[in-house]
């Protein structure tokens, strides 16, 4: 019987999680999974069988970074149908030992780990060429349908499914079933910032059997996303594979809250929802495939009572917004990396994304995006955070300064950040316009930055503005401040410290540092005065660039204090290049120093060296 056939009789229970049961043998992130299908197949073939045996009527093969692109970057290209091959053969022999003759084996294809463009530089038919390579050894190995999973870029899928549509399978019919299933994040749209319904319609126009959900959130997020994409494509076949719920770091271990029960309940209304498969994502394991089975095997189908998370369009999810990605990384003790971004002057952003590309491929958790700095004129910091986070996919903070703008000003612009997903704000005074562009212009406020961040954390995210009006839902913002580690006023950079603690402000950046004495000596005295500081703090690098950059610096900007060691090593450097060189190695040292009591770093790229930044992330990651 094949796919088809057995969708229109029933709902199939696909398996659950490979990686997350690898890396609970003790496989290492960083060991390329598919290579095991060679190294370690009794690992793998015992992980198709507990989910066999769990119930699992489907089962993916360990191929999900397969491709020539992934397999390069562990130099294992030369083997890709090798070890293609090996991924079916492995689930075949499991299938036999457990006596079933009714389980599919699905060819599993993951992206490629580039990107397309025309947001990256491999072109459509170089990711089409690389698809059709691994889902032709996929198909000759003989697997009964392909999977494409995980996709986030609409470009690369559909790519990935041409290619499917192309290869010829081992039974000589044209094509295989393919199912193209899309991850989403937690504002329910791709990392390109495409939405439910615009999936599944491309998705299917492209030519897919099965459209897909997998990956994203926990069930709730995809029970709700599996409506809109049923709304869109009412005929549709669909595939869902939610994780078990969103990850956390527990004592340096990834843990997913969702159990087997929980998973079970959901299977109903999965079912019910129009899914034609039901299997698990990370974190999933055979007992909640297990679940899963002995839900759908004692309940008929019917209404069920799930917490079900609403129609289509008319439901407000804010009450259960996920933190930043930032603030789940800062409380879970993770070293963050954030890195200053200017806009740009004019209208032209794509230098700007390709920095921030190249940035964000280099480990950068965060992008800050500074807002008119020097009073120089340039785009809106808010345009360009929205671009970076719909375009690259990589998280942002907005600089948000209150010179310049008056009470009706700000607490508009903290709505209209809010409405496009921006979640970090990073409150400061500003620049001076008298140092700007137009010295001209005025320069009023009603708020300092300790007021702001009041205003933000104590009403904003209570859901009422500064009248005590409700807005109609709290904000969800975590906010920044800045902090000066090297003050000429001690006890006043104490006091300015403690007021903006207790405004509420959940983290600090600070100036450029270049000793990393400077946090102790601050912390110390703060403490001294006001009792421990809880408030995670993200030091300051500023990388040098040569000898006159870095006595520019020590001798023309005030707060700034470069050691003599420092200035002599990138003195005697000579060149322009050999000091870059020395400026990366400088930044690194100082990093590795501070991290005994920073909780990250926020760097601030001089003349554009997004390059040099990118260098030093990748030393220090």
């Amino acid at each position: 019987m094949n796919l088809f056939e057995i969708l229109s009789q029933k709902t199939l229970l696909a398996d659950g999680a490979m990686g997350t049961m690898l890396h609970a043998r003790g496989v290492s992130f960083a060991k390329c999974f598919d290579e095991l299908n060679l190294t370690n197949p009794a690992a793998v073939a015992d992980i198709h069988r507990e989910y066999i045996e769990a119930g699992a009527q489907l089962i993916i093969t360990n191929t999900f970074g397969a491709n020539r692109f992934k397999l390069s970057k562990h130099g294992l290209q030369d083997q890709l149908t090798e070890i293609n091959r090996a991924g079916v053969e492995l689930a075949r022999r499991a299938i036999a030992a457990s006596y079933k003759n009714d389980v599919l084996v699905a060819g599993d294809v993951g992206p490629l780990g580039v990107r397309i463009a025309p947001y990256g530089r491999v072109k459509p038919e170089e990711a089409r060429a690389a698809f059709a390579e691994q889902i032709q050894a996929l198909a000759d190995a003989g697997v009964d349908l392909i999977v494409i999973e995980t996709m986030s870029d609409l470009y690369e899928i559909q790519e990935a499914i041409k290619a499917a549509k192309s290869i010829v399978g081992a039974n000589g019919h044209l094509p295989l079933p393919v199912i193209a299933s899309v991850t989403f994040t937690r504002d329910d749209r791709t990392l390109l910032g495409d939405d439910p319904m615009k999936v599944a319609r491309k998705l299917k126009e492209a030519g897919a059997d099965v459209i897909g959900v997998n990956c994203s959130g926990g069930p709730s997020q995809l029970l709700r996303i599996l409506k809109q994409m049923k709304h869109a494509v009412p005929d549709g076949k669909f595939w869902v594979k939610p994780n078990a719920g969103w990850p956390e770091q527990v004592g340096g271990r990834i843990m997913y809250p969702a159990d087997a029960d929980y998973f079970g309940d959901y299977a109903l209304s999965f079912r019910e929802a129009g899914a034609n498969i039901v299997g698990g994502c990370c974190g999933t394991t055979p007992q909640h495939i297990s679940a899963m089975k002995k839900a759908f095997e004692s309940t008929p189908i019917q209404t069920s009572e799930v917490f079900e998370t609403s129609e289509v369009s008319e439901v407000d999810f804010s009450d259960i917004e996920q933190p930043t990605q930032l603030a789940q990384n800062l409380a879970a003790g993770k070293f963050s990396i954030c890195v200053e971004m200017d806009p740009p002057r004019g209208l032209s952003t794509h230098k700007l994304l390709a920095g921030a590309s190249l940035l964000h491929d280099a480990g950068a958790d965060v992008i800050n995006v500074a807002d008119s700095p020097m009073a120089r004129m340039r785009m809106s910091a808010w345009a360009v955070c929205d671009l970076v986070q719909r375009k690259i996919g990589v998280e942002t903070t907005l600089h948000f300064p209150t010179r310049g703008r008056n009470l009706l000003r700000v607490q508009g612009d903290l709505l209209a950040a809010h409405a496009i997903g921006l979640r970090n704000i990073f409150v400061v005074m500003g620049d001076p316009t008298s140092i700007g562009d137009y010295p001209e212009a005025t320069d009023n406020y009603d708020l300092v930055p300790s007021g702001l961040v009041k205003l933000i954390k104590q009403g904003f995210n209570m859901g009422v503005d500064h009248s005590g009006t409700s807005i109609g839902q709290p904000t969800n913002f975590f906010v920044g401040a800045a902090l000066n580690l090297c003050p000429q006023d001690m006890d006043n950079e104490v006091k300015n410290l403690n007021r903006k603690i207790k405004a509420g402000a959940d983290f600090f950046l600070t100036q450029p540092i270049y000793r990393p004495t400077d946090g102790p000596n601050l912390i110390e005295a703060y403490e001294a005065k006001q009792g421990k500081l809880d408030k995670p703090i993200l030091a300051g690098v500023l990388p040098l660039v040569s000898a006159k950059h870095a006595n520019f610096l020590h001798n023309e900007v005030p707060g700034v204090f470069i050691p003599d060691e420092a200035r002599r090593k990138i003195e005697n450097a000579g060149d322009t290049e050999s000091g870059v060189k020395v400026g990366v190695e400088l930044a690194v040292e100082l990093i590795e120093q501070i991290k005994g009591w920073a909780s990250g770093v926020y760097f601030m790229p001089q003349f554009h060296r997004y390059d040099m930044v990118a260098e030093i992330i990748e030393a220090v990651k």
